[in-house]
């Protein structure tokens, strides 16, 4: 398999380098409105070392759309009466989460969903291995915004869904990447799952493989899934036996770690656009996606951090404006918000995404009815957009115009 694998790998690395170079490796982009998909467009590979080409239906690893679907989970344990969006998180971590500076001020999952929780990722956020507990990661000074308490400022952290999956675990006793499953995931009949365990072989090797500069970056699954879901330390096995609820929430990749097609994202768009029920299906009650819809935070020029942290600050117009539960706002009329792909200005709600090369976008319009998911393969390089803040691939996917 090793042998073949190098074999097809050396005869497409002058595709490789070239689709690089030229554009996206693939591109898929679906409408859809309340009832249903309205339009597809596919172009690409899923695969360069293969040749096989990618559909609608192909699994990818979409990034921060993540956080959306991981705050749909939330949103049903607070249904339940299993979580309080607005009670201290440290009563479901069993330990005290509180900022150095400001001890006073208890840090609740409103705050971490809508990034208001004034902890930062430089300290990290997805390397602490099986059998170890991420609360090593904020006894480092760095994971915390040393100028801001918690609830005063907006500061995009990917360490803030590590800490929601782990208050989930708590709370229910259950693994994160099987909680999404009875949550979300198998009630809306999603062939999805959060870092591939809890997927079968056969979805694995469908993977849109992710690439940066046309090198494989991720989900390069011609043998059916890893070995491995998760992180594990030098040497240790990977015993999903050792996982302990709460311990460390990063392990199923709570922040982006989420593998669904397009055609499976366009569901949870549908959801939204309908108010919590698809297709007789009711996963939320009308008054829980208004609660995630509803801007949280909203930038007036100085009151948050516009960018996430790795993307860099050269931007020259702010990327985030408005942010609810784990859903973005867009086309915010602030001066100096470039949160408009569409260039419409219309308050679309939904999430971007941007890793490992991949960009992706899930926007719904909830007065017209209408949504679009859309993602871009080996798209990093892509360069800014005609209009927003957004990349070129970005805007071109959002708006189905021709590149």
């Amino acid at each position: 398999m090793l042998l073949r694998r190098l074999i097809l790998s050396l005869s497409c690395l002058g595709a490789a380098v070239a689709a690089s170079a030229a554009e996206p490796v693939s591109q898929v982009r679906v409408a859809f409105d309340r009832d249903g998909i309205v339009a597809t467009h596919v172009e690409g590979k899923a695969d360069l070392a293969t040749g096989r080409n990618v559909t609608a239906d192909d699994p990818v690893r979409v990034a921060s759309i993540s956080k959306l679907v991981t705050a749909i989970g939330v949103m049903r344990l607070v249904e339940a009466g299993t979580l309080d969006l607005d009670a201290d998180v440290s009563t479901y971590l069993g330990w005290p989460l509180r900022h150095p500076r400001f001890p006073g001020t208890k840090i609740t999952l409103r705050l971490l969903l809508s990034h208001q929780s004034s902890l930062t990722d430089a300290a990290g956020y997805y390397a602490t291995p099986l059998g170890e507990t991420l609360k090593t990661i904020l006894d480092d000074p760095k994971a915390w915004d040393d100028a801001h308490a918690p609830g005063a400022h907006f500061r995009y952290t990917n360490l803030n869904f590590p800490l929601v999956a782990m208050a989930m675990e708590s709370a229910t006793g259950e693994r994160f990447d099987r909680l999404m499953q009875r949550l979300v995931l198998a009630p809306l009949e999603l062939d999805a799952c959060f870092n591939w365990a809890a997927c079968d072989d056969a979805t694995a090797m469908r993977a849109v493989v992710l690439y940066r500069d046309g090198h494989v970056v991720r989900d390069d699954n011609l043998a059916g899934k890893p070995a491995c879901a998760v992180v594990t330390a030098e040497g240790a096995d990977c015993d999903l036996t050792r996982w302990k609820p709460g311990e460390n929430g990063a392990l199923f990749s709570p922040q982006g770690g989420l593998r669904i097609s397009a055609y499976g994202l366009a569901r949870i768009g549908r959801l939204l656009l309908n108010h919590g029920e698809i297709d007789g299906v009711r996963l939320l009650m009308p008054a829980s996606v208004d609660a995630m819809v509803a801007p949280q935070w909203t930038f007036d020029g100085g009151n948050g951090v516009t960018h996430e942290e790795d993307t860099g600050d050269g931007r020259n117009q702010a990327f985030f404006c408005r942010y609810g539960l784990a859903v973005q706002t867009l086309a915010t009329p602030v001066d100096g918000c470039g949160d408009d792909p569409f260039g419409d200005g219309v308050a679309r709600v939904g999430h971007s995404g941007d890793a490992y090369g991949l960009r992706s976008g899930l926007w719904v319009d909830l007065r017209a009815g209408t949504g679009v998911v859309y993602f871009a393969t080996d798209a990093g390089a892509s360069p800014a957009g005609a209009h927003s803040a957004f990349s070129r691939i970005e805007e071109t996917l959002a708006t189905g115009a021709s590149p």
